[in-house]
C-alpha cells in the first residue's frame, strides 16, 4: 500500500482482510500518534449492514457524552425510545443512571455512555451472541478513541460480552476486572433497580467505588 494511505482506507483494507479491532501500543499514544476518532467510527457505522439489526432500526445510536470522558458506561443495546431518538439511556433507565451519574458529582455531559450494539434488538431483547460479536469492535474503537480510565458495565449483557464471560452479575458487581489494560467496574443495569429497587445500595457502594477510584470530591 502507498506511504499516503488514509487512516479510513487503512481501516477498510484491515476489515476485508479479516482485522476489526487493533490496539496501538502505549508508546504510540503517548508519542501522538493519529488516533481514530469518534466521528470516523460513527460515519462507517452509518452504514454497517453486518448483522441483521440494521433491517428494522430507525436509527444508529452511536453513544452520547464527553469524547475525552475519564469514565465511560456501558450497556447492552438501544430500545425503542432509544432508537427512536438515537441516544442511549433515555427514559425511566437514563434518569435512573443520570440520578447515579450526578451522586459522584458528574453530569451525563462529563461521561460517555455507549451499548455493546447500536441497534435495537426486537423486543428490546438481549443482543444474540452473534449480533453483539459483529457490533463489538465499533465499541472497542471506541474506547480506543475516548481513552477512559475507567469503564462501567451495567447489566449481566454488557459484562459478559465485553470481557467474553459468563458470569452472573448478581455474583460479579463490584469486583473490579480489565479489559486492554482499562478498569472494568461492572454493577447492574438501571432497568433491573427499577425493579428491585432493594438493591439500590448496592450501586451506590459500586459508584463510591468509582469515584474513588478517579479521586473525585464526591469520593468518601
Amino acid at each position: 500500500m502507498s506511504g499516503t494511505v488514509s487512516r479510513r482506507m487503512l481501516a477498510a483494507w484491515l476489515r476485508e482482510v479479516g482485522v476489526d479491532y487493533v490496539m496501538l501500543p502505549a508508546r504510540a499514544v503517548s508519542s501522538g500518534a493519529a488516533v481514530e476518532t469518534l466521528d470516523d467510527i460513527l460515519e462507517e457505522l452509518t452504514a454497517c449492514r453486518r448483522c441483521p439489526l440494521c433491517s428494522e432500526r430507525a436509527t444508529v445510536v452511536f453513544g452520547v457524552g464527553n469524547p475525552r470522558a475519564r469514565l465511560m458506561f456501558v450497556g447492552e443495546g438501544p430500545g425503542s425510545e432509544e432508537d427512536r431518538r438515537g441516544e442511549p439511556f433515555v427514559g425511566a433507565a437514563g434518569k435512573r443512571l443520570d440520578r447515579w451519574i450526578a451522586r459522584i458529582g458528574l453530569r451525563r455531559e462529563d461521561v460517555y455512555i455507549a451499548n455493546i450494539v447500536k441497534c435495537r434488538p426486537p423486543g428490546n431483547r438481549p443482543p444474540f451472541p452473534d449480533e453483539a460479536k459483529v457490533c463489538l469492535p465499533y465499541l472497542l474503537r471506541q474506547i480506543r478513541a475516548i481513552r477512559p480510565e475507567i469503564i462501567c458495565t451495567l447489566g449481566a449483557t454488557a459484562l459478559n460480552f465485553l470481557l467474553g464471560v459468563e458470569e452472573k452479575i448478581t455474583r460479579e458487581r463490584g469486583k473490579w476486572r480489565e479489559r486492554d489494560g482499562v478498569p472494568v467496574l461492572p454493577t447492574y443495569h438501571p432497568a433491573f433497580i427499577l425493579r428491585n429497587a432493594a438493591r439500590e445500595t448496592e450501586v451506590f457502594e459500586d459508584f463510591d467505588a468509582l469515584a474513588s477510584r478517579l479521586r473525585l470530591p464526591s469520593a468518601k
